[in-house]
């Protein structure tokens, strides 16, 4: 279990780091400074559009750690669970 979540991280470290995903140079000075390099189009335009953005990221990352947390220690213990047949392979 441990060496798969080895690889799992060395995957996602590859595809975070990936050049492709970072801004064009036209990109780049369109946007706030917060958000240069990162993000491509004119970037936000008003207050509200920081708030969405803001609870779509919070929204993202806690649909992330709840998924990880229960792939890794599910609560169902019957061997013939979905979860279960995940975990052995």
């Amino acid at each position: 279990m441990k060496n798969n979540l080895k690889y799992l991280f060395i995957i996602m470290a590859l595809v975070f780091l990936n050049g492709t995903v970072w801004a064009c140079p036209a990109c780049e000075k369109n946007q706030p400074k917060i958000t240069q390099g990162i993000t491509h189009g004119a970037g936000p335009q008003s207050n509200w559009d920081w708030v969405i953005i803001g609870v779509i990221t919070l929204i993202t990352v806690l649909t992330l750690i709840y998924s990880i947390k229960f792939l890794v220690k599910p609560g169902e213990k019957n061997k013939n669970h979905i979860k279960q047949s995940i975990l052995n392979h």
